[in-house]
């Protein structure tokens, strides 16, 4: 059961670091604010290092890595932009969908068959998602559908959530070709080197010394990251990915009381029943998809 605390801690860390985050970075483009998270983490990355097993990738470690990699940047980019543009407790629910997509990707790319307790989980992912918004059937009922869409941070997690189906399978991969250490630490400092070569497209917006205006603040949130990045890899090397990535969603759950409670966000009775539903979708989908 290791793997079950290493993803309850992933998911904890990971819903610290977007509060941490959206609290003292989103002042920021994007990109500035993806650099701060991989910057602060990455001397707790390098200096793991000089204690992790050390091996020789093979081929299928560098195709997975090469191909993973760009849309993880894709990715990350969405994912600091929609941190930025919504509330917390509309935003992080739809990495709930992460799993859901992990599904239909399997089915539509190899046939494989959606069980009914997948299928069960999915409806609870989707009802889930109707219900952040239920304040608006007022209006009609379509219109928490809408809300969704007309919602910048809930469109561009939907799209994050669809890349993460890709790339945690290929993270698995290269894992299973190397080990979670060097795999962790590798793949995210070459997201931190492509953060850097962006940079210049938003230095004009923000300069860059804003990166280290607040470094105690840097210090805890790298500590964040970093914790987030070796637990889930740890994790996902001991178990099956749509278990691991299913429990590590939980941090949606963290991330709607971390709304409330940092931001004051509205409405989080309603947004927290919303986050719940999904959440036993994912677990259903996890236990029995």
């Amino acid at each position: 059961m290791t793997w079950f605390f290493l993803s309850l801690l992933a998911a904890l860390s990971l819903a610290t670091s977007d509060a941490l985050t959206k609290k003292f970075f989103s002042n920021l483009p994007p990109v500035m604010m993806g650099l701060a998270r991989l910057g602060y983490a990455a001397p707790w990355l390098l200096s793991a290092l000089f204690f992790i097993p050390w091996v020789v990738p093979d081929t299928t470690f560098w195709f997975a890595f090469a191909v993973a990699l760009p849309l993880e940047a894709l990715a990350f980019y969405c994912y600091m932009k929609a941190l930025k543009a919504s509330p917390l407790s509309l935003a992080l629910p739809f990495l709930a969908f992460t799993p859901a997509f992990i599904i239909l990707t399997g089915w539509i790319i190899l046939d494989e068959k959606v069980s009914p307790g997948g299928l069960s989980g999915i409806m609870l992912i989707i009802a889930g998602a109707y219900l952040l918004n239920l304040s608006k059937t007022r209006d009609s009922l379509l219109e928490p559908v809408k809300a969704i869409f007309k919602e910048p941070g809930s469109r561009l997690m939907l799209l994050v959530s669809f890349i993460y189906a890709l790339t945690s399978p290929l993270g698995k991969v290269a894992i299973i070709h190397s080990n979670p250490y060097f795999f962790g630490i590798l793949y995210n400092v070459s997201l931190l080197i492509l953060m850097i070569f962006l940079l210049p497209t938003a230095a004009n917006t923000a300069p860059a010394r804003s990166l280290i205006s607040i470094p105690l603040i840097g210090l805890l949130l790298g500590t964040t990251v970093a914790t987030t990045i070796f637990s889930h890899m740890l994790a996902i090397s001991m178990t099956n990915v749509a278990y691991m990535i299913s429990l590590k969603r939980t941090s949606l759950l963290f991330g709607v009381l971390y709304g409330a409670i940092l931001f004051k966000e509205e409405k989080i009775a309603e947004r927290l029943t919303g986050a719940v539903i999904m959440i036993a979708g994912v677990l259903l989908i996890g236990c029995w998809g």
